[in-house]
Order: C-alpha cells, then sequence, then structure tokens
C-alpha cells in the first residue's frame, strides 16, 4: 500500500496512511447524494453511515438512542431500594472510586438525591492508604452509620468487603469485568458482568447510573411522584465518558454530545470553576473533556484529597466551587512535576530493556502511586504498546495499565490474578489496575505479554498514522468546523478526522510552557493557519519544527475551534510532520 504523500517515515517516525480507493469511493457518493461537504462525508462514510441515515447521525437524539435500563440485570431490584429508601427518608452513603468516572458518578447520585431533599455521605477512598476500591473497615464504618450503601465505579469484584457490610443493604453500579462469581448484595448491575450479553459493555460508571436513575424516575413517575429532571445532569455523564475513554457508539455518542450542550450553558458550579481554572477559551468539546478538565479532577485522587474531585462537581456554592477547582489545579501541577520524574526513568527502562516486546512496562520504588496510571498513558502513546507502570513500597508494588485499541487489556490483568502471579487486579479494555509482589513482577509481566500475543499479532497499523484527506489552509474554515463538529464527538472508538496539509511553508515557530509548540503556516496564495502541537517538545517533532522558519513541510492532525478576540477561529492541533524532499 502506497504511503500518503510518499511518507513512509515522518518525524515521529510513521508511515502515513490515507483512505483506501472503496473509502473514497463511498465518501465521494455520500457527498454527492447528501450535499454534505466532502471531509464531512469522508467521517460518515468511515462510519459506515449511509445517505439516507446522515441527518440522524447529524442530530443524535438521546431518546432515540436511550437502552431501556431493565435489560441490565439487578436493575429493577436496585432502583425499587434506591426509590424507597428516598420515601422513607433513609441515611444513605456513596461510595466510590476516586477517578473522575468514580467523581461524576457519585456528583451524579448526590446531585439526584438533593433535588429530593436527601444529602447523602460521599466516601472516596484514599489511593495510598487504602487502595482502590471497598475495604473492609471502611464498609464496616459505613455500614454502622447508614441503612443503603450504594459502590459506584467499584465492587463489582470486593467480595470480602462488600460482606463487611452486613446486614445492610450494598447496591453496586459498575462498569468493570466482572468474576465467576458477584458479590453477596442486595444488587449489582453492571453491563459487564459475565452473565450480561456485552450490548451496554460500553458505558461508564456513570452511564449505568445514569440509566438507573433512569428506572427510578419512572417508580417515582408511577407512583404519581415528582421526579429530578435527569437531562441537566448529562454534563456529568458526558465528562465521566470521555475521561474514562468509554467508545463514543451507541447512547455514548448522545451522552457527549447532549452532556456538552448542557455543559456549554455554564449552570454547574464545580464546571464553571474548573473550566475557568483551565483557561477553556471556547465552548466545550471532547478534547476539553479529557485533557483539559478531566486531569484536574484526577489530580485529587492522585495526589491530594481523594474526595476533592468529587466535591467539586457536587457543590453549589460557586465560591466554594471556584476554591475546590483551585485546589485542584494545583495538585494538577504538582502532579505533573511529580509525573515528569517518574515518565522519565520509566521510559528509561524500556529503552534499556530493548528487544522487540508485545507491552511496555516499568516498575520502581518510591514512584508515586498516583501518577503511575498516567505514565502509563503516556508510555502507551510513545510507544505504541500496552503499558504497565508500577510504584513499589515496602515489596509491594502498585500499578496501572493502559492499552491499545483492539487488546483486552482488563481481561488479561484479570486472568493474571486468577492466576496468582498479582495479589490483585481488575479493570476494563482499556484500562487496569493491579497489586503485585515486587519478586514476582518480571514473571507477571512476562505472562502478560504471552496472554496479550495472539491480540497483538493481529493488529496491524501501530506505526502508522491514518490520514482522513487533503486540506488546504483557505479550506479549513469556522463553517467547515461546525459542519465536522456535528458529526462528533471525537474519541474512543469515534477518531476525529485528520487532515493532511501538502507542502506547507513554516512561517512561524515557538515554544508554549517547556513542552508545547506553537506554529503557523500556509501554503502559497492561502492565509496562514495556526497549530499548536501538545506535549511535542518532549518527543523528536517540536525541535524538528522549532527552528524550521521558511522550510517546507507536510503536516497532519486535527481541526479545532478556539475564541479569539471574542471570535471563533480554526487552528491545527498537530500531530506529525513530515519533510518536503
Amino acid at each position: 500500500m502506497t504511503a500518503f504523500l510518499s511518507v513512509s517515515s515522518s518525524l515521529t517516525g510513521r508511515t502515513w496512511r490515507g483512505p483506501d480507493a472503496a473509502l473514497d469511493r463511498a465518501a465521494e457518493a455520500l457527498a454527492q447524494d447528501s450535499r454534505l461537504p466532502l471531509p464531512v462525508s469522508r467521517v460518515l462514510a468511515a462510519r459506515g453511515i449511509p445517505a439516507h441515515e446522515a441527518p440522524g447521525f447529524l442530530d443524535p437524539k438521546l431518546r432515540d438512542l436511550l437502552p431501556d435500563p431493565l435489560t441490565l440485570r439487578d436493575m429493577d431490584r436496585a432502583a425499587h431500594r434506591i426509590v424507597a429508601a428516598v420515601q422513607a427518608r433513609q441515611r444513605i452513603a456513596i461510595f466510590a472510586d476516586y477517578d473522575v468516572d468514580g467523581g461524576a458518578s457519585a456528583a451524579l447520585l448526590i446531585d439526584w438525591l438533593r433535588r429530593q431533599g436527601l444529602e447523602a455521605t460521599l466516601y472516596i477512598p484514599d489511593r495510598i492508604d487504602e487502595g482502590y476500591g471497598p475495604n473492609i473497615p471502611a464498609m464496616q464504618g459505613l455500614a454502622a452509620a447508614h441503612d443503603l450503601i450504594i459502590c459506584v465505579d467499584c465492587g463489582t469484584l470486593s467480595h470480602e468487603a462488600l460482606a463487611a457490610a452486613a446486614p445492610r443493604d450494598v447496591i453496586v453500579l459498575d462498569h468493570h469485568q466482572g468474576g465467576e462469581t458477584l458479590p453477596d448484595v442486595l444488587a449489582v448491575v453492571n453491563p459487564n458482568r459475565q452473565d450480561e450479553d456485552g450490548s451496554l459493555g460500553h458505558l461508564c460508571a456513570a452511564g449505568v447510573v445514569f440509566l438507573t436513575l433512569v428506572q427510578c424516575n419512572r417508580l417515582l413517575r408511577a407512583a404519581g411522584l415528582p421526579q429530578p429532571d435527569l437531562v441537566g445532569l448529562l454534563d456529568l455523564v458526558a465528562l465521566a465518558t470521555v475521561a474514562d475513554v468509554a467508545p463514543l457508539v451507541g447512547v455514548n455518542r448522545a451522552f457527549v454530545r447532549q452532556g456538552l450542550t448542557i455543559m456549554a450553558r455554564r449552570e454547574r458550579p464545580g464546571l464553571v470553576a474548573l473550566s475557568d481554572v483551565a483557561r477553556l477559551d471556547s465552548a466545550p468539546s471532547a478534547f476539553h473533556l479529557g485533557f483539559l478538565l478531566g486531569p484536574r479532577i484526577n489530580a485529587g485522587g492522585r495526589v491530594g484529597r481523594a474526595d476533592l474531585g468529587a466535591q467539586c462537581l457536587s457543590c453549589t456554592d460557586p465560591r466554594l466551587a471556584e476554591k475546590y477547582a483551585a485546589e485542584l489545579d494545583d495538585l494538577n501541577r504538582e502532579r505533573r512535576a511529580i509525573e515528569a520524574t517518574v515518565r522519565e526513568a520509566a521510559l528509561a527502562q524500556v529503552d534499556a530493556r530493548g528487544g522487540d516486546p508485545l507491552i511496555a512496562w516499568a516498575a520502581g520504588i518510591g514512584w508515586h502511586p498516583g501518577v503511575v496510571g498516567i505514565v502509563a498513558a503516556r508510555m502507551k502513546e510513545a510507544t505504541g504498546l500496552p503499558s504497565v507502570v508500577i510504584g513499589v513500597e515496602r515489596g509491594i508494588g502498585k500499578g496501572s495499565a493502559r492499552s491499545v485499541p483492539g487488546v483486552d487489556l482488563g481481561r488479561a490483568i484479570q486472568r493474571l490474578a486468577q492466576e496468582g502471579l498479582l495479589l490483585k487486579g481488575g479493570g476494563h479494555a482499556m484500562a487496569a489496575g493491579l497489586t503485585v509482589e515486587e519478586a514476582s513482577i518480571p514473571a507477571a509481566m512476562e505472562r502478560l505479554s504471552e496472554l496479550l500475543a495472539r491480540e497483538m499479532a493481529d493488529r496491524s497499523g501501530a506505526d502508522e498514522l491514518r490520514i482522513s484527506g487533503l486540506l488546504d489552509p483557505a479550506g479549513a474554515t469556522v463553517e467547515l468546523m461546525q459542519m465536522l463538529e456535528r458529526a462528533g464527538p471525537y474519541g474512543q472508538a469515534a477518531p476525529a478526522p485528520r487532515f493532511a496539509f501538502a507542502d506547507q511553508v513554516i512561517d512561524s515557530a515557538s515554544t508554549i510552557g517547556d513542552s508545547h509548540l506553537r506554529l503557523r503556516f500556509r501554503s502559497p496564495g492561502s492565509p496562514a493557519l495556526e497549530a499548536v502541537a501538545w506535549g511535542a517538545m518532549i518527543g523528536p517533532l517540536g525541535p524538528a519544527l522549532l527552528g524550521a522558519k521558511g522550510r517546507r513541510f507536510h503536516l497532519a492532525g486535527k481541526l479545532e475551534l478556539s475564541l479569539w478576540g471574542g471570535r471563533e477561529r480554526v487552528r491545527l492541533r498537530l500531530d506529525d510532520a513530515a519533510a518536503v524532499p
């Protein structure tokens, strides 16, 4: 297959691949039939959307895509118990994970209950002292003071800890891979239970919580009681869906599209404060959720107070929300400094190990457990391989793993735990966590490589950059971007279109902070277009372009809208470049 623009080795060492002939023909036919711009038609054709379905795809309606909550096992039992607790004014505790999905899931429940006059107790475990998921002391303490405990984004594998809450009722609302048996609790609502059909396996925990609240509202309506508005909660569902890297397909796409619309109204004090402290300069997009807001919410659970993100998201006082957001922003800066140190050491280990690995892994004594997940994500980006990073303390390693599309890492980690190579482990396809004895780390990683070998062998194009088509700077208009955004949102399993700009002259290039690059480029007769390349100075891309004024390059990246001087403008989020021979 011929390399696109003859780029067989770009500045980042990748081969560029354009759309195949069949996709090109389908896109051109769709453009002709639908009268949509060709770049938009390319997105739809890549998704397999025919012309007659294009209007519905461009304007997804939640009412058309929302599944019946009762298709999930234990849903009816869980919803009835929650509604009964509300009607009896019982004491409710919410036990949540410390990441964005857990915090957003907790905030969903807190908001819904608060609108009915109930204040729930929030409990989020400390990452270092308690680790992931329910633990026996915490469950015993909550059971002593509450009538109902709801675990969100955790609990599916926590048999012993949840048993400690007896005789109190416990409900689990989760999405992580389930084991052969489930905890002995009132209800486990989880689309990734082994006895589910997997049709809703793409939901994050917040999506599961939202479906549960839909069913709770049905029960309230049937009883002739008022129901809290659920549409206003979609900003939290959108945030969690993107930040947890859930596939943007089916109802997830509607969650995010409509959630972004709700977020743009700036009605939730916590998200308003976080957007302002992150200097969000335009209407929120999926990119902003994943790369500006998500990391700040996560910072509390990584290096600070575990419940800070959830408290910010559920806060109703704007001044208090600003205080929380400022704390999270400070913690995020601290997290970045710690992360940079661990990342450098981890990548050095991977380089030193060499060979032709199927996974990338690194372990270090004293590495902060709060940053191993994000370092694993950076390692995955750098290597294109499933990646595991483990921090060791007193002979015990606690690690996080991040996968690549097409490789189910959560299932493999769970298998390692079942085989006894890990003390515990679990997660979902794209992300997982593990605890392992220090002495067992090499054997566990070798076995993980064996388990992933077939899935890795079936992957192709790991060192390729997929290009949707050519574009000229003059064609990168606000009107085109608005149409492309209607074909979104973009993210996991729904990649944004990546355009190549051929034979461009670099007008200027400069750094933003320590690690980012800003440049302007143009083709003859066209206006200049601005580009930003986040993190480019860490790899080969930034240094190669920084002193390239006046030189010619093929450039590739994704378009985005930014706000400058009160006006929207288009810029390129640069992914790669190649010198023109």
